[in-house]
């Protein structure tokens, strides 16, 4: 559950970054993290928002790959930013299961999202991973 809570605040700190267009350091000047939040638990939640920041072209590069004739602008910014995040921990974060990112990816989209956000993040995300089974998409591309 704590790093539930550390994957809500990533992403009310990357939805606000996408909102106002601004820096990832300037959202994270106002963002207060629980005070009982261990070092694991904060590791977690930097790795994922600096982790989304640096890696921003690449992961929406393969997002535009996954959803074809959907262009991220038109999507809701709290799904584009689940969305974002879950890409993330499926390609750069080999210790966390596909299945828990999916999942807790859905969770999010229930929650913060439209009544329709979960399915539409199940859906991405799953193509997404098919992709990278058969080796339509790669980790590798991120570093050309």
């Amino acid at each position: 559950m704590v790093r539930r809570k550390a994957r809500e605040i990533a992403l009310q700190v990357l939805f606000q970054k996408d909102l106002r267009e601004c820096s990832l350091g300037e959202v994270l000047r106002y963002t207060e993290l629980p005070e009982e939040w261990d070092e694991e638990t904060r590791a977690f939640f930097f790795q994922l928002v600096r982790g989304v920041d640096r890696n921003i072209d690449f992961i929406d590069a393969v997002l535009a790959k996954t959803v074809e004739k959907w262009s991220l602008s038109r999507m809701m910014n709290v799904d584009r930013n689940i969305l974002r995040m879950a890409t993330f921990e499926i390609m750069f974060m080999p210790d966390i299961p596909v299945g828990v990112a999916i999942n807790e990816a859905v969770e999010l989209g229930k929650k913060y999202g439209s009544e329709e956000s979960g399915k539409f993040i199940n859906g991405v995300l799953a193509k997404l991973v098919k992709k990278i089974e058969c080796k339509e998409i790669t980790v590798e591309e991120s570093s050309k």
